[in-house]
């Protein structure tokens, strides 16, 4: 057997990325568990209507502390729990599987805490520009619920390093947005055919311009590394 054949790639991923993604595995199999009836009992099928009932952020609820002057410390965890329960299954999903290459990625070239900056980062920057667009919408938004605009802000991680590699490889920086271009095109797809888009779309792209931004603060070195790394001839 050739050298590394028998390890396993799951002990390869950063423990940061694992701190990431557990509790949504944990929060899934808790579902599963109610549902087959063997917790909760005949109120498990509800286990995950009460977490997302629980852990959703709605809009209204910065413009509400803004409108008052306060911060309401006892709902504002909600911009920071709303990415770890989703509306299904399949759902979580997509976002476990963004979540552990995408982060396997981006923790290899930003230390722990950036990695988990650039996460929260842009959950937090996702969430606040949809309230902004929920304030001028004549109409009502929907709760965030679920961890695609952390997931994108991983993506504007990773679309930062492909940038600054093709900057100092003299080749068209544009291409690095590709995977940007390619996730929005898949979720407008899946939304045309199965519906109910939503407007989730804005913080998922408010996320990658949070997590593209953020970069450039935490990637090693800081701002000067990357400006740095762009003028490499």
């Amino acid at each position: 057997m050739r050298d590394g054949m028998n390890e396993s790639p799951i002990n390869q991923l950063p423990w940061v990325v694992w701190v990431l993604a557990l509790p949504m595995i944990a929060a899934e199999a808790v579902f599963a568990l109610g549902r087959a009836g063997l917790i909760g009992g005949a109120q498990g099928v509800t286990l995950r209507s009460n977490a997302i009932a629980q852990t959703a952020y709605p809009p209204e609820l910065v413009e509400r502390m803004w409108a008052m002057g306060i911060v309401d410390f006892s709902q504002a965890y909600r911009l920071l729990s709303y990415p770890f329960i989703h509306l299904s299954f399949t759902h979580a999903l997509f976002v476990i599987v963004f979540t552990l290459a995408l982060g396997n990625l981006v923790a290899s070239n930003f230390r722990p805490l950036a990695v988990l900056g650039l996460f929260f980062g842009s959950a937090i920057g996702g969430a606040l520009i949809y309230t902004l667009f929920a304030a001028f919408y004549d109409g009502r938004v929907a709760p965030l619920v679920g961890g695609y605009p952390a997931v994108y802000g991983l993506v504007g991680a990773f679309t930062f390093l492909l940038w600054t590699r093709l900057a100092a490889a003299h080749v068209n920086r544009m291409r690095a947005f590709s995977l940007i271009g390619m996730l929005l095109l898949f979720q407008l797809v899946f939304g045309l055919i199965f519906g109910n888009a939503g407007f989730g779309w804005i913080a998922e792209l408010a996320g990658f311009a949070c997590g593209f931004g953020l970069s450039f603060l935490l990637v090693d070195g800081g701002m000067s590394r990357a400006l740095q790394h762009l003028r490499q001839r």
